[in-house]
């Protein structure tokens, strides 16, 4: 019998010689501020939702170790993920931690609720000395039929208000959309902008692909992809998070896989610091092929 797909770490199906990615150098930690979430998404890759507590909340104490290691590897930036980052209690805390150390503070939020009732604390950071605070809001579309159709009715209206308020508080915002809407680059740009009403940084996101229908990674695609193993995230930067019941932080190999055990890679960074199969779906439709990068 054929093996399944994204079964072995080394052979895909087919019994081709699976990719894999060398770790080169850690520019960015990622922290996982917990799966809870105030609203729940069509699409989350995460399962994010008021319910979803299978990441518990980070706190403070236990982000200090991974700073450490991460700033003697020179990472130059952390990252807050969630989850919503803002539900996290400990999250302007561990942001001026960051920042006190010299790293470049990047928080990925949907503007929200939770966001707004942390204005005080944000604009505390703000002003805060370091290397920068940015925040990535998630649009998902320029349109609040499309985005509240991911995200629920009326979160567009939100959204929008906190991504205002930020931009006139002078905060370096960018804003993260998505793929799902058949419009070229240069028509969501226009979309945004004229939503906006002024020109911001835009990332848009590719989507998800359907697991059974997705090519398995080969260490061939390299070439005929013309895609370098070193531009992957996973050559570059690993995530920590905090199972619930579990007493430590464990460190896995990217932003996009929380759950599935093959790719938690050791509890500190160093014990993560080894190469990565290119063995989950995700890998091949939003990495490889989609060319996505967190």
């Amino acid at each position: 019998m054929p093996a399944a797909k994204w079964a072995e770490a080394d052979r895909t199906a087919q019994g081709k010689a699976r990719a894999k990615v060398e770790p080169a150098t850690l520019t960015t930690l990622w922290l996982n501020t917990g799966t809870l979430c105030n609203i729940e998404c069509a699409h989350c890759y995460v399962e994010s939702s008021p319910r979803n507590d299978r990441l518990e909340y980070l706190k403070l104490a236990e982000i200090r170790p991974f700073l450490e290691e991460a700033r003697d590897a020179g990472a130059r930036e952390v990252g807050f993920t969630g989850g919503e980052p803002f539900m996290n209690p400990d999250l302007p805390a561990m942001a001026a931690e960051c920042l006190d150390q010299g790293f470049e503070v990047l928080i990925l939020t949907n503007a929200m609720a939770p966001m707004m009732n942390r204005k005080r604390e944000l604009l505390d950071l703000l002003v805060r000395p370091g290397r920068g605070l940015r925040l990535r809001v998630s649009l998902d579309h320029h349109t609040a039929a499309a985005h509240d159709a991911e995200r629920g009715a009326g979160s567009y209206d939100k959204t929008m208000a906190g991504l205002r308020w930020l931009l006139d508080a002078g905060f370096d915002v960018s804003v993260a959309g998505r793929a799902f809407v058949d419009e070229d680059e240069s028509a969501a740009r226009e979309g945004y902008r004229r939503a906006l009403g002024r020109d911001v940084e835009l990332t848009v996101f590719p989507e998800m692909g359907a697991p059974g229908e997705l090519p398995e990674i080969t260490t061939e695609c390299w070439s005929i992809l013309g895609k370098a193993p070193e531009s992957v995230m996973c050559a570059s930067s690993r995530m920590v998070v905090k199972r619930r019941g579990v007493d430590k932080p464990a460190v896995v190999a990217c932003t996009l896989i929380p759950y599935d055990p093959r790719f938690e890679l050791g509890a500190t960074l160093r014990e993560s610091w080894r190469p990565v199969a290119l063995q989950h779906p995700h890998c091949a439709s939003f990495c490889v092929l989609g060319g996505g990068s967190c």
